[in-house]
């Protein structure tokens, strides 16, 4: 015969509890531990194992580039980072106020690592996060953008808390795709947070969207109006092993 106690619980989707209750119930009774204890640990840990499978759905959804932590950072790779600048990031107060994060740098310096580090503890403490590069989000709209779900395609990248953008720069875009990240980041302006690595410096957007001086100035507007700029300089670490070997 079924255990009501049990078949209650796996009615009421309380997996935690149903794979925990009959150890809490012998540790209740084995420290002689009353009723109300016994409860409040059982709905404690199963709020601990939802909270922790809410996580690991948000990291899922994110597509997080790499699993990557601040502690696991080189700070004596680069020749030139504002370390304190960047712990100062990792509070997430700039996500509260819906600001941006650019990230500036040569290749292998370790920008996309922050990023992703940032985006993952987003995701940790609750918030909505979507990662992408720049191309693949002008590639997905482009192949949207003469079908009916093209405002849909829009808010995907618009709605999430934190929008990693990787890469922006690395690979020329044309007036259509400049257009389509403007839009993006037009949608996302004081509405949500975008964290952005890029290897040119804010003079150089231009040549990243199209060549066109005014839509670049338009992008720049919005993104830099509320905004921390990380300036990262130094050799790439990929180069690192050679580098130390000669």
């Amino acid at each position: 015969m079924n255990d009501p106690l049990k078949e209650g619980v796996r009615q009421l989707g309380l997996t935690w509890m149903l794979e925990n209750c009959d150890h809490e119930i012998a540790e209740a009774a084995r420290r002689n531990l009353p009723h109300h204890e016994l409860l409040a640990r059982l709905v404690a840990g199963e709020c601990e194992a939802r909270q922790a499978r809410a996580v690991q759905r948000r990291i899922r959804a994110a597509r997080i580039p790499a699993v990557r932590t601040i502690d696991t950072f080189d700070w004596n790779w680069p020749e030139s980072i504002n370390r304190d600048q960047v712990l100062h990031l990792f509070t997430l107060g700039f996500l509260r106020q819906k600001a941006n994060v650019v990230l500036v740098g040569n290749v292998g310096l370790g920008k996309t690592h922050i990023a992703a580090a940032l985006a993952r503890t987003a995701c940790e403490r609750g918030h909505a996060v979507l990662c992408a590069q720049a191309v693949d989000i002008v590639n997905d709209l482009a192949d949207a953008r003469d079908k009916p779900g093209f405002a849909r395609a829009i808010q995907r990248y618009a709605k999430p808390a934190l929008l990693l953008v990787d890469e922006l720069g690395y690979l020329p875009v044309d007036r259509v795709g400049a257009e389509l990240l403007f839009q993006v980041l037009g949608a996302r302006y004081e509405r949500g947070s975008t964290v952005i690595t890029t290897n040119r410096p804010f003079k150089d957007w231009a040549v990243t969207f199209a060549n066109d001086a005014t839509l670049a100035s338009a992008v720049l507007d919005r993104v830099v109006h509320h905004c921390e700029t990380v300036t990262i300089t130094g050799r790439s670490y990929r180069m690192k092993d050679r580098i130390e070997r000669q």
